[in-house]
């Protein structure tokens, strides 16, 4: 089995925008007003939308497998080639799964927790 990537963390409570690195007067090109990335919010909502579907995927192929190798089920030799079709959907399903939560984790990786706001006040001579 596989290990889950790291999941995008949600905006915290009590979690605060970065610092200006210079304090006092703005300067053209820092940034004055800081706001939660949406598309990092998307990659949140969208980790905690993927994660149980592929967790109820996973359950579900998990019991037919369990149920094709019990000999309570059934004891033919077409058996063993519907347990070996299993295993290989099994695995395929892990690599998917693998491959859409670490498209997520290095997105949210790429992308900036905070971004400058557009707080829209008047500047002089713009």
């Amino acid at each position: 089995m596989y290990v889950d990537p790291p999941a995008p963390q949600p905006m915290r409570q009590g979690e605060t925008p970065p610092v200006s690195p210079t304090p006092g007067l703005p300067t053209p090109g820092t940034a004055t007003a800081w706001e939660f990335n949406p598309d990092y919010q998307k990659l949140v909502t969208l980790w905690r939308e993927v994660l149980p579907l592929l967790d109820t995927l996973t359950t579900s192929l998990d019991k037919a497998y369990r149920m094709a190798r019990s000999g309570d089920v059934w004891d033919a030799p077409v058996a063993e080639r519907y347990v070996q079709d299993m295993t290989e959907w099994r695995n395929r399903l892990g690599l998917y799964r693998q491959a859409i939560l670490t498209s997520i984790s290095d997105q949210a990786a790429d992308t900036p927790r905070w971004v400058p706001a557009d707080v829209g006040a008047p500047h002089a001579f713009s």
